[in-house]
């Protein structure tokens, strides 16, 4: 996903924020006045920043993630009354993981260049209905009448599964109650922690799973900064108190050192 598409992302969230805005009972300047800390930000809130309306959802992992409408929004959530205000500066400093797919078994999606119905399962798993008569029986007599359009370039957020050629193959119902929410729905985890002291990093032989989210914390009076020693990957400059978070995919041993003094060595281990 690119970083265009995930602005853009936001960008929908902002119209339909401004639209829905009679929810908002409180003025900016109230919820201006009681800003939340990163610090003490709970995994699964729902943030904004000052400046802007779009709302994300903060993720196990540290990362925030972009709700691409309205729509998506309201298969999570049916209002906007939890939502937590930070610092437009604080918002910053928290990376984008990537958009918040369908809540399972709340809606049918398809999208305007494919005739094919879709229901959405865990994880952004989305598999065809193969007739009329099983999106009746799963959804019933409206079932025409639950289905949303995705726009085409946020259907890559979700992961062809195999087709639905039997209502007994899924269960609505049993979809969302296993989706109990959004970190749950994609897996999401608290990251590793390494802080990086003036005196070198936490962890010097880190190991951790495939897929597991690292999370570099500056500590330190002095500017530091995680490079690998190959240039593949770099948090940039951390200031006193700035963090960058990064997952590890692949399975391998990850060397790398203080951008800033490359004397100070450590390693993760990715298996």
């Amino acid at each position: 996903m690119t970083k265009t598409m995930t602005q853009v992302s936001a960008i929908a969230l902002l119209v339909a924020l401004m639209a829905a805005s009679s929810l908002f009972t409180t003025t900016q300047t109230a919820h201006a006045a009681s800003l939340v800390a990163m610090s003490s930000l709970q995994a699964g809130d729902l943030i904004r920043g000052e400046s802007f309306s779009a709302v994300y959802y903060y993720g196990a992992d540290g990362f925030r993630y972009v709700f691409p409408n309205d729509k998506a929004y309201f298969t999570w959530y049916t209002n906007f009354n939890t939502v937590k205000w930070v610092s437009d500066a604080t918002l910053t400093k928290i990376q984008i993981g990537g958009n918040v797919t369908y809540k399972p078994g709340s809606k049918m999606i398809k999208i305007n260049s494919d005739p094919r119905v879709y229901v959405v399962a865990s994880g952004g798993v989305i598999r065809a209905i193969g007739s009329e008569a099983i999106a009746k029986a799963l959804y019933g007599a409206t079932w025409n009448k639950q289905i949303d359009d995705v726009p085409d370039g946020f259907f890559s957020n979700y992961v062809m599964g195999g087709a639905i050629d039997v209502a007994s193959m899924y269960d609505p119902a049993a979809e969302k109650a296993d989706a109990e929410n959004i970190n749950v729905d994609k897996g999401l985890s608290a990251a590793s922690l390494i802080n990086i002291s003036d005196s070198g990093f936490s962890q010097i032989n880190l190991s951790i799973a495939v897929g597991t989210a690292v999370k570099f914390v500056n500590t330190g009076v002095s500017v530091h900064g995680a490079s690998a020693d190959d240039g593949s990957w770099g948090t940039g400059s951390l200031y006193t108190g700035d963090s960058f978070s990064k997952y590890f995919r692949k399975a391998g041993t990850y060397s790398y050192h203080d951008k800033y003094d490359a004397s100070k060595k450590a390693t993760i281990t990715v298996q």
